[in-house]
Parts: structure tokens; sequence; C-alpha cells
């Protein structure tokens, strides 16, 4: 296996952006008059489309109402939300191996990209990245399969040389469905059962140990 380019989650692999998206979401469940759930009943929305989780919170797939839900989560998310966030520990200096051992190295996340490029800037991590991909504020991409399909097409890379990281089933499936191989990290949201039902190749526990699974499956 020669790996020549990697494509990291965000939510839940790089940082831990709990109290942020469990707030909005709070918030726009508040102002749609529902009484939201506790953040810690929230973990499961962390990762997917937004726009699936507001479905199965609200009960709904009325476009109308999902899309009223959608904006009041971005009316907040654009200027508080998305600085409600840190980074995991040891993901600045996995990075940094990672790119001085001369892979590739692309954010892939369902976020829009709007969002996920300037949460990357404001931890100092765009010099670490080749590319921040992300959705289009229309949901265009939210999928994680249609997404890494569109990496892979815009960078020219071939799925056999690229690994994807991330915490959640939604991007084991988009991987496989793409023939990527896959490292699920079980310090996010994901569970390592979760993460191995949906086809995770490996499994790192904590951030150092993703760039040891990329250099011994190289060798």
């Amino acid at each position: 296996m020669s790996i020549y380019a990697v494509l990291f989650d965000l939510d839940g692999t790089l940082t831990d952006s709990k109290l942020g998206i469990t707030r909005c979401i709070q918030f726009a469940l508040s102002e749609l008059g529902y009484k939201p759930p506790d953040a810690d009943e929230l973990h499961w929305c962390i990762g997917p489309p937004i726009k699936d989780s507001f479905s199965l919170l609200l009960k709904t797939s009325d476009d109308a109402v999902l899309e009223q839900a959608i904006s009041l989560y971005r009316s907040r998310f654009a200027t508080i939300g998305l600085f409600e966030n840190s980074l995991y520990p040891q993901i600045s200096e996995t990075l940094n191996t990672i790119r001085f051992a001369g892979y590739q190295t692309f954010v892939a996340t369902s976020k829009p990209h709007i969002y996920a490029t300037q949460i990357i800037e404001h931890f100092g991590l765009s010099s670490l990245f080749n590319g921040v991909y992300g959705s289009e504020l229309d949901g265009t991409r939210s999928v994680k399969a249609d997404l890494i399909y569109h990496i892979l097409a815009t960078e020219k890379l071939s799925p056999s040389h690229v690994v994807m990281v991330g915490d959640r089933s939604h991007d084991m499936i988009g991987a496989k469905h793409n023939h990527l191989t896959t490292i699920g990290v079980t310090y996010g949201y994901g569970t390592e059962e979760e993460l191995k039902t949906h086809g995770a190749d490996l499994i790192a526990h904590t951030p150092d140990e993703i760039p040891k699974l990329l250099m011994a499956g190289s060798n």
C-alpha cells in the first residue's frame, strides 16, 4: 500500500466542536419552539450533514421547516459557534509529522467549506493542508461519498493511494464508496464498534497513532 495523500474529517477528528455545534442546535430548536435536548444527547449530530440531524430531531422531511432550522443554526454558528471549538491534543504535531514525511493532506468535511476554512485558519493550520474541502451552503457535497469523489477528481488522486481519517460511520462509508483505505479514530464521537462495522481498516486511539499507522502501511 503506497499512500500519498490523507483526507481528514474535521469535527471529532481534528477539532472538538461539541460546544459550538450543540449550542447552535439548541438555539435553533428553541427558536422554533421546541425544548432542546441536553448537549450530551446531541453527540450523534456531530459529523453528519446538519440537515439530516434536524430531520431526525424534528421528525420531519419538510424542506421548508428544515431550511428554517438550518438558517437559525447558521445565524449563531457563523458568528459564535464557529469558535466554540478546540483542537484535540497532539493534532498540530501529528499534522507536522505527516507533512514532514511527504504526504499531501486535505480536510474533507460535511461542514460548509466557508466555515471549515475559517476554522482551519483560526487554529493556524492552513499551512499544514494542501486544501480544505467541504460542502456548499445549499447542501451540495454534504454527503461524504460525493465530497470524497469531488476531492479525488479535483486533485487527480488515485483512490488506491489515499487514506481517509475520520471518527464516524459516514466517514468510513463515504471512503469505502470511493475505494479508499480508512483509519477510524476513537477519540472523537464514534465508537470503535461503529467505525469497524462501517469499514474502518485501521483504528487510532490517539492522534499520534495516525502517522504510525500511515507509515507502517506504506512500508
